[in-house]
């Protein structure tokens, strides 16, 4: 597995979001971007880390930073997911896992003693300059933005 840190170039990727259109990190040159990655749509956990960034997007959007999920279901299904909860970010579809390997995140998981190959669940805060601020490994789902503002305002006051 790839293993990047804070400071390391964020990986540039391209890949079709809900609506089929090409999204590339470099589409955001100039602005924040908070990239999640995260295992399956409408799934309990992951479900639950997407409401709580839909509740504090806009909090997010005040600080300077977009938000991308990216997952390996298909533009149709995260469309579905996006449509069901109504978020206002995008998620980007990568079937072939590309951009999460590019990133360190395919790998060995265990749940429940069984082992399998999955998405490990992880934030990168990117910057303006497509460095990466930040790297959340151990992602609360349910109090997921608050963990961001924590790291943005602990940046900022520094």
């Amino acid at each position: 597995m790839i293993k990047l840190s804070a400071g390391d170039k964020a990986p540039g990727f391209e890949a079709l979001n809900e609506n089929n259109e090409l999204v590339k990190l470099s589409d955001y040159k100039g602005k924040g971007v908070v990239l999640f990655f995260y295992p399956k749509d409408d799934t309990p956990g992951c479900t639950k880390e997407a409401c709580n960034l839909r509740d504090n997007y806009k909090m997010l959007q005040n600080m300077g930073y977009e938000l991308l999920g990216i997952s390996p279901d298909k533009p149709a299904k995260h469309r579905k997911f996006i449509d069901k909860y109504d978020f206002q970010f995008s998620l980007i579809a990568d079937p072939e896992k590309k951009i999460i390997s590019s990133y360190g995140l395919w790998g060995l998981k265990k749940f429940m003693g069984r082992e399998y190959m999955g998405v490990h669940r992880t934030t990168f805060i990117i910057d303006a300059q497509g460095s990466i601020q930040f790297i959340i490994e151990k992602v609360k789902t349910k109090e997921h933005a608050g963990q961001i503002f924590d790291l943005i305002n602990q940046e900022k006051s520094a």
